[in-house]
Parts: structure tokens; sequence; C-alpha cells
């Protein structure tokens, strides 16, 4: 395993990090989860992410389960939460001081620990001033019931303003940004957010880099019956795919399948590797809902070496996406 800054902060996360979202959404099953994280460990992983979104808070008492029967050291690894989603009621919701407080006095008790190492704004919120959202991350750091706070999916404008507000106020600002990042997905990671990367150092804890399963290439045929987009709550997914964009990047998969058969590694693990390779991301979060899915995808940091420039050629030749460079005048 490798290890880097998570941004300009001291803190060392692991290149590959393991997600709850799709694991323990689709087997709500502690036998599982513990096998599955001590798989994620063993093999160098110290970073594991949740939310209070997450299968309605469910995946985070798992994940606590799943940590206190396991008796990790609390110095050996590192745990998130998010905050956004938290229910139906107005109060459960958002980014407001009472939700965010509220939000993380219930992480730390589904999680069973006494700190998050990480903490995000799961989606900006319009409605809540920034400064009120910016005030309540760092009284949670000063409390010590956080280490560093984030956001996920929010703007480069968005995420300097929070930065503006911090510096104005003597404030802690954001350390990092949980963006969608993946061959398909590229503009806010390699283009938006390029300057945040240098000005205010910026990391990044990337989700989704198989593009939800796509670039796992078991869509390029007859979809297996326990795909994910077969599973309850992914009709959505599933729509998506039948969608003229979806049959597109179904269509890539299948040309950036024949590149990976060229360099001897599965479409999964080079398509891992890719995201890797970029020094933007801080760790790639790896989603799996079946343990030998989790083995496999733990050897594609294996794989960076084999992205040659050549091969790397080949791939954009296909994707056609590479974002276009900053004007020069």
């Amino acid at each position: 395993m490798e290890y880097r800054r998570l941004g300009k902060s001291g803190l060392q996360v692991s290149t590959l990090s393991f997600g709850s979202w799709v694991t323990f959404k689709a087997q709500v099953d502690l036998a599982l989860a513990e096998q599955m994280m001590k798989t994620a460990y063993d093999a160098g992983v110290n970073f594991f992410d949740n939310a209070e979104a997450y299968a309605e808070g469910a995946s985070e008492e798992i994940m606590g389960d799943a940590l206190k029967k396991l008796g990790w050291t609390r110095d050996t690894y590192i745990v998130s939460s998010k905050v956004f989603w938290g229910g139906g009621m107005p109060t459960q919701r958002g980014l407001s001081r009472k939700h965010i407080t509220d939000a993380c006095h219930a992480a730390l008790k589904r999680l069973k620990v006494d700190y998050l190492d990480l903490f995000f704004c799961h989606r900006p919120d319009e409605s809540v001033p920034i400064e009120e959202t910016v005030r309540s991350m760092d009284d949670l750091i000063h409390q010590g019931k956080v280490l560093y706070w984030g956001t996920s999916e929010w703007s480069a404008q968005q995420i300097m303003e929070a930065h503006g507000t911090a510096r104005q106020y003597g404030l802690i600002p954001p350390s990092m940004e949980q963006p969608e990042y993946n061959m398909f997905r590229r503009e806010r990671v390699e283009s938006e957010y390029r300057r945040l990367f240098t000005e205010i150092g910026l990391g990044t804890t990337i989700w989704s880099p198989l593009a939800s399963g796509i670039l796992t290439g078991k869509y390029n045929g007859e979809i297996p019956g326990d795909a994910r987009i077969n599973l309850p709550g992914y009709g959505w997914l599933k729509k998506s795919f039948d969608s003229p964009a979806g049959k597109e990047k179904i269509r890539k998969a299948g040309a950036l399948q024949n590149i990976a058969d060229e360099i001897g590694h599965s479409l999964t693990n080079m398509s891992l590797a890719w995201c890797a390779a970029n020094p933007d991301v801080s760790t790639v979060i790896l989603g799996a809902s079946k343990l030998s899915q989790l083995t496999e995808n733990l050897k594609a940091l294996e794989v960076v070496s084999s992205l040659t420039a050549e091969v790397m050629d080949k791939i954009e030749t296909i994707l056609k996406n590479k974002p276009a460079p900053p004007p020069q005048f």
C-alpha cells in the first residue's frame, strides 16, 4: 500500500480506501462487513468512509459494530461521516448549525468512536449562510469531535467561499473534497479544481472510480443477475445505463477492455489505477458487494506502472473527453 498526504494537511491516507455505500447497502451483514474491513486493513487500507445517509444510518452502525469486534487501536485507522441527509424533518437535513451538531453526535454514537477523523458536508446548502456552516465545523474541531472537515460535490467557487470565510474570521477551512472521479467524469477534478490544488492544497477522496460498475466490464454483455442495477433501490442506475449516454459509456468500456487485455490486467484494476495515477487524488474509495471483488480491487496499485505514456494515449483516444487546458494569452 502507498500513502499520500490529504492535500496540504499532515494526515497520511492510504491511496486505496474502503467505502461502505455499496457494501453495506447491498448486504447489511455484520460478518461480511467485518471480513471485508479486515481484508482491507490487512492490505494497508487505513481510511474507511461512511455517511449518515448510507442505509439511513445502518451503514454506520454496522461499521461501528465491526470496528468494536475487530478491536483495532484508534490510532491506526481513519473514519469519516458526512452530513446533509439525516431524515425527513426540517431539522434533520441540510447544513444548519443544529443539524451539523446533531449529525456529528449521531455518527459518533453509531460508529462507536470518540471523534471523527473526517467530516464532510455531503452537498452544498444554499439556504444556510456559509459562515454558519464554517463556524459549526470549526466548533466541532475545537471540541475535539472532528479532526478535519471537508466538502463533497461542491463547486470550486463554493469551496473558495468557505476558505474565504474561514480566513476572514480566523476559522479552520475545509481540508478536502469528495468528488466523483473516473474515466467518464473528469471535468471537475482535472479542470475546475485545478487551481485549488496549488492555491489552497485541497485533498480529494474520490468516489465512484468505476463509474457505478460500467468500468468493471460486467455490463458489456449479458448483465449478471446479482449486478448492482438489479438490486432494490437502484432503478435510477438501470435507467441511466439504458440512456444513449449510458450505452455510449458501455461501448467505450468494451474498447477499454481491449487495452486492459493488452497490458495483462482487468479493466477494473486498470480503471482504478488510472484514477490513482492522478497526483491530485489523495485516495481512491473502493466499493464492493463481495469479498472477492474487494480482494481483486486491492491489487490495483500494481497496475499503475503499466500505465505508460503510450497506454494513456490509447485510453485517451477512446475516451475523447480530456478537459481542455486553460487558455493562454
